[in-house]
């Protein structure tokens, strides 16, 4: 890049808002637009509709944001987050409860509260503006350098365009359109369904439990959890795969949540309603290759889920960014050479861990297309004797929920001393269901 004086963001969700954080430290001036009107109370936006489901940031995203805002952790406690203490929580998988462990926690908070407090803390810089209620249509281009964004008739220069749009990212058709080839997709089609409601939070539920994840497994295609949240409130997302959605109507959504392969989440429905169930679905996973790509244009990148958009039921998909924008750092701190190159590589070794994951466990499915790998077949495998094994030895249990929290790469669960474990957890029966 020729001078470091303004970057621009596109899109002001998670991903754009940490994008938008890190290029502060190297930009004189960063200007982020978002389509919503983007308020500072704790609310649904349009352009997140996720946002009104069941979200938790995981360890490694939280300790990503703490880095960058320091103090958000506590801030947030303040606000009504609750500690993911991993003492508190409730995994029931493959037919076992996973026992207590300590030392690994994440955070248990809303995401309209989560993302409001992060835009509040971004304001707060002096190089820092948010534009709401801008749409963006394109970006502008001259001999194979993008040099800003256009929309509303106006245009807005920069020395880097970061697209952090989310799923519905115009940057293959953008780039097709200035002559550079679209990025090649992969793609995994997984029917998925849910729909979340909200409950009064009592303080016997769960026996003061504050999580109960059950998540989907064959024959099984129903899952659910139910979070704590601000306000002595209780998130409940139920989710159905290949086309099994939940029903959002009272007795529908009450129906389902007892077919679930554990009772937690139903003993939390039995609560006092504050919510209509709403609905959401998401077709399929997408990872966009920009990394493979051999011709891109200078000063433009692409974040975020508008790379890689993962099964929202593993809950990587803040987390995950945050690890990006952490390597967005590293980018920008080595120098402008090949920056997009290099940030494309350093970020899908970022997302390898957690689509990796998320298609894995995606695959155990035989309705959902997709390659069956030897080691895929191997790995899921291996991983329900996991869970297994996890039901009565917390070292087990807490080496798979490092990696489900991106704090460690899958390989670590196959260490020796922890296959050794795995091995002696399924010689012996595994612990009673709480």
């Amino acid at each position: 890049m020729a001078s470091r004086q303004r970057a621009v963001v596109v899109g002001g969700s998670m991903s754009g808002l940490l994008a938008a954080r890190v290029l502060a430290d190297h930009f004189t001036e960063v200007l982020l637009f978002d389509r919503d009107a983007c308020s500072t109370l704790a609310e649904t936006r349009k352009g997140v509709p996720q946002g009104q489901h069941a979200h938790a940031l995981l360890a490694a995203g939280r300790l990503t944001l703490e880095k960058y805002f320091p103090g958000l952790k506590d801030e947030l406690y303040t606000q009504g987050a609750l500690k993911g203490d991993y003492r508190q929580l409730r995994w029931f998988d493959n037919g076992v409860y996973h026992t207590r462990f300590d030392g690994l926690e994440a955070l248990v908070i809303s995401r309209p509260r989560l993302e409001a407090h992060v835009r509040s803390r971004l304001a707060q810089l002096s190089n820092v503006r948010i534009s709401d209620r801008c749409a963006v249509d394109g970006v502008t281009s001259d001999a194979g350098r993008v040099t800003g964004i256009k929309g509303g008739g106006e245009v807005v220069t920069a020395d880097l365009v970061v697209d952090a749009s989310g799923r519905g990212s115009q940057s293959p058709a953008w780039l097709e359109a200035m002559g550079f080839p679209r990025p090649g997709e992969d793609a995994v089609r997984i029917g998925l369904g849910y729909a979340t409601r909200i409950y009064q939070r009592r303080s016997h539920d769960l026996r003061g439990d504050i999580a109960v994840i059950c998540p989907s497994a064959p024959p099984h295609t129903r899952g659910g959890v139910a979070l704590a949240m601000e306000g002595d409130r209780w998130m409940v997302t139920l989710f159905g795969m290949l086309g099994d959605h939940p029903p959002t109507d009272e007795q529908g959504f009450n129906d389902f949540a007892r077919t679930l392969p554990a009772p937690d989440v139903s003993e939390v429905t039995s609560g006092t309603p504050l919510s209509d169930p709403v609905a959401f679905k998401f077709p399929q996973s997408t990872r966009r290759r920009y990394e493979s790509i051999a011709r891109f244009p200078d000063g433009y990148l692409v974040f975020g889920d508008a790379v890689c958009s993962f099964n929202p039921i593993y809950g990587q998909g803040m987390s995950a960014a945050a690890l990006q924008a952490a390597e967005l750092d590293r980018a920008l701190a080595a120098g402008d050479g090949d920056l997009a190159r290099r940030f494309f590589r350093a970020a899908s070794k970022v997302i390898d861990a957690p689509w990796t994951m998320a298609v894995g466990g995606d695959l155990r499915y035989s309705a959902v297309d997709g390659p069956r790998t030897a080691m895929v077949k191997f790995v899921n495998w291996y991983i329900g004797k996991l869970h297994i094994a996890a039901a009565g030895d917390p070292e087990v249990a807490r080496a798979f929920h490092r990696v489900a929290n991106l704090l460690e790469p899958p390989p670590s669960i196959m260490k020796p001393a922890i296959a050794m474990r795995i091995l002696q957890g399924n010689l012996r029966r595994p612990a009673a269901p709480h």
